[in-house]
């Protein structure tokens, strides 16, 4: 693999920097702040963790302080929890596919908060199969043109086909390009989907609406958007652990852009999720927030007041105050096979600070006996590096693409593939 200065790459990406972006932004490397990032393997009372025996206490500390600073803490899976197949069909996608969904009803009765799960598996396997799991963004109809995947009616952000914040059929498999829905299944992988809207509508409500209402934020460190989001991850999770059709230990959880925040925070709080996968994640995901490129701690918790704990808010303009930066949530995925993914084009989410993020934990993965990206220097674009840490910066803007599942099927390959 050729890999290319780290001047050039960036040079390249932020001549790119996406128009129309708020002015004040900073997309000049030389103009990022002198920083220093918390260690890894310092623990609180100021003594290094050297052994892989100790990990797991300051694992739990880091975790600890992402909870109460950052996403908020969140609830226990519900007592009652119910699932219900809706609908299933061995024989779905002309015979490629077994299609099931499923209702989740968190408190075990109808009516009350819940989720639908989309699950596609290949029909021609013998067997359990390992499954990606992440949610979409504009319910599970969009996912695929399939005639047979159920509407959703909840609340969606306004766009094309979207009327009165409710979707019209016109949004029947919008969003097929960003799940390749045939391509998964044929090399040998389920897809499993949820509308993110069913866990927690996207607009600052007070947390009124969705899964709060189980557990109403009463304090700046209970939940946010972001982990009802990954909260609901988890729930999903429980009921693919006991699909005959779904291999359970292999499991990745998948997410991109705010999604991919909230798949990272999902899988830092479940080690049941078999692989992470972060794309396009950037502030409050995959980026050093210390950077202060692109998107800023104050700018989403200003444009996205609900998304993170209430104490998140008192590092707006003061990131070195955090007593985390974001390479130390994906440190929380060691010794499991992590995924970082950029954009070339995408200056916003800041790719330099993802790659750095998932490069400065390798220290967690070294600890625990595993090799981390295995390179220094941002690869060249399109040239992915996968070690137990993978990542590649791919051209294009804020998207995933085949490029990029392709990648993560190669990855899935290299990690869930048994002798």
């Amino acid at each position: 693999m050729r890999l290319i200065p780290r001047a050039v790459v960036i040079g390249a990406i932020f001549a790119c920097a996406v128009a129309g972006q708020p002015a004040g932004v900073n997309y000049d490397e030389a103009k990022v702040p002198a920083y220093q990032l918390p260690e890894i393997l310092r623990r609180a009372d100021g003594g290094m963790v050297d052994t892989a025996a100790q990990w797991d206490e300051r694992r739990t500390e880091i975790l600890k302080l992402f909870e109460d600073q950052v996403y908020g803490s969140a609830p226990d899976a519900p007592l009652g929890m119910r699932f219900s197949v809706l609908e299933q069909d061995a024989g779905a996608l002309g015979g490629r596919a077994r299609r099931k969904q499923v209702r989740v009803d968190f408190a075990g009765t109808e009516g009350g908060p819940g989720m639908e799960i989309l699950l596609y598996t290949p029909s021609a396997a013998e067997g359990p199969v390992p499954v990606f799991v992440g949610l979409n963004f504009g319910g599970n109809h969009t996912v695929h043109a399939d005639p047979a995947i159920r509407f959703s009616t909840r609340w969606m952000r306004s766009g094309e086909g979207v009327v009165e914040n409710r979707a019209t059929e016109e949004t029947r498999g919008r969003s097929a390009g960003r799940w390749p829905v045939e391509r998964i299944l044929e090399r040998g992988y389920g897809l499993a989907t949820v509308y993110c809207g069913d866990l927690d509508p996207d607009f600052d409500d007070g947390f009124r609406n969705g899964v709060h209402q189980l557990a109403p934020p009463r304090t700046p460190s209970d939940w946010g958007t972001i982990a009802a989001w990954a909260w609901g991850l988890s729930r999903a999770l429980d009921y693919l652990s006991t699909d005959a059709l779904v291999e359970a230990s292999r499991i990745a959880v998948m997410g991109h852009s705010r999604l991919g925040k909230t798949a990272l925070w999902a899988g830092a709080r479940d080690t049941r999720f078999a692989m992470v996968i972060s794309n396009d994640s950037g502030c409050g995901g995959a980026a050093l927030s210390r950077r202060r490129f692109g998107e800023t701690v104050e700018r989403i918790n200003t444009r996205f007041p609900h998304w993170f704990a209430g104490n998140f808010k008192a590092y707006n303009d003061s990131e070195d105050k955090l007593p985390v930066d974001q390479h130390m949530l994906l440190a929380l995925v060691a010794p499991r096979p992590l995924y970082v993914a950029s954009a070339e084009d995408d200056a916003w989410a800041d790719p330099k600070g993802e790659f750095l993020s998932a490069l400065h934990a390798g220290a967690a993965y070294e600890l625990l006996g595993q090799k981390g990206l295995g390179v220094s220097e941002m690869p060249a674009v399109n040239e992915p590096v996968m070690q137990r840490v993978g990542y590649h910066i791919r051209s294009g803007t804020h998207d995933v693409t085949a490029y990029d599942w392709d990648r993560y099927l190669d990855f899935a390959d290299k990690h869930f593939k048994r002798d």
